[in-house]
């Protein structure tokens, strides 16, 4: 046995057991990914996957077991390579991030320039993407560090940890009544036209429970993932916006007021997830550092190996 044939197999159930999107993602063929997994199969003495004709259906009850011992070794094999990395090159490498937009547009930039400051020898690729996205991408190891508000504490190969709290707040031009109302109601938000984020993402979920809660209905005119975008539209007059409270903490400019909705959508954790038994490299932890004092390296160390990967914000 050998790790392309491990490779094979671990990218043939991410392909949804389609062997010919296996082997483009893998630059090779489909009768070779096709041979090794039988050759595999044979020296093993299980069958990995139940077939019809050529096809895969499923995984079978020893392949489950299978692929969780092939995670672990590639696993390993990955940890291998950092560990190598980091010995060799003790301060350069890439440092791969996978996030939502409003973190990358509004709280990494701080941390990113500080790492760059602190190993300027180490690239940093930044990937935006969905949570779901994002959960999905520290797991393939195609990102060291992942964070977001939603998702990813769903996942338990994952290890998060809360890194700080925020609330929503209403985005309104200083003309609007409500830019001066001592305190906003749901009433009031559910009469409005509203603008906000995609359900998906920033605590959409937690707007929609709340109004849930109330038996309100309210008017969403239009759901994006970036705040700049929200605000681009209430500026234009199409409604009033809710958007996380970062995106109007630095040059919210003098044409939008910002309200707070904490009391009514109460608060949101953005996390920041490693892969569970990964190896982290120096600057990874340097990194997590600067994203809130909360963070240590011997925290991460410690929930790393297994224990709790939580505390009290």
């Amino acid at each position: 046995m050998n790790l392309h044939q491990f490779r094979f197999v671990q990218e043939a159930v991410r392909r949804n057991l389609n062997l010919t999107e296996a082997a483009k993602a893998l630059h090779t063929s489909q009768p070779g990914v096709s041979k090794a997994i039988i050759e595999l199969e044979e020296e093993l003495g299980v069958d990995i996957f139940a077939r019809h004709g050529k096809r895969l259906k499923r995984v079978t009850e020893p392949g489950e077991h299978v692929l969780q011992s092939v995670a672990i070794i590639m696993r390993e094999v990955g940890n291998l390579k950092r560990i190598g990395e980091q010995f060799s090159a003790q301060d350069s490498g890439t440092l791969s991030i996978a996030t939502t937009h409003t973190q990358a547009r509004y709280v990494l930039p701080h941390a990113v320039a500080k790492l760059r400051s602190s190993y300027p020898k180490v690239h940093i690729s930044l990937h935006q993407a969905t949570p779901h996205e994002v959960a999905r991408m520290v797991l393939d190891e195609q990102a060291e560090i992942g964070m977001a508000t939603e998702s990813l504490a769903d996942y338990p190969d994952l290890v998060t940890l809360p890194c700080y709290e925020w609330e929503h707040v209403l985005v309104v031009p200083p003309s609007h009544p409500l830019a001066t109302k001592e305190r906003i109601g749901l009433d009031d938000l559910a009469i409005e036209p509203l603008i906000t984020y995609h359900p998906s993402f920033t605590g959409r979920n937690k707007i929609d429970a709340a109004f849930a809660a109330r038996q309100l209905h309210p008017r969403v005119v239009l759901e994006a993932i970036d705040s700049d975008v929200i605000k681009t539209y209430v500026r234009l007059g199409l409604g009033v916006g809710i958007v996380a409270e970062m995106a109007m903490r630095e040059d919210p400019g003098v044409d939008l007021v910002a309200r707070p909705l904490g009391h009514l959508f109460g608060q949101s954790v953005a996390r920041v997830a490693f892969k569970r038994g990964a190896y982290l490299r120096n600057f990874v932890y340097k990194f997590a550092e600067t994203l809130s004092d909360r963070l240590s390296r011997d925290l991460i160390v410690r929930a790393m190996q297994g224990e709790p990967s939580d505390y009290s914000l």
